[in-house]
């Protein structure tokens, strides 16, 4: 079982361009079937269509079809310093 904590951080992970659905099975256990359902139960319907779209077929949402010199799984100015 998730925590709402868990439950928010993966959401964010999923919009995250640059974040794979692998980064996220591999810190949560959760698998992209998973992440979907996760993603449709919590948003509201017009945000779950948009994320569809933004995320199918993109290449850096699945680290097999990513560029092998990417590194990261994040834009180095994701994470600034307050």
């Amino acid at each position: 079982m998730l925590s709402e904590v868990d439950v928010s951080r993966i959401i964010e992970m999923a919009w995250e361009d640059r974040t794979p659905f692998e980064a996220i099975h591999h810190n949560f256990g959760v698998s992209e079937s998973e992440v979907i359902n996760l993603m449709q139960l919590n948003l509201k319907k017009s945000s779950f269509k948009l994320w569809r779209k933004r995320v199918s077929g993109r290449k850096t949402k699945h680290e097999q079809l990513r560029d092998k010199s990417v590194m990261r799984a994040y834009c180095p100015t994701q994470y600034k310093q307050r």
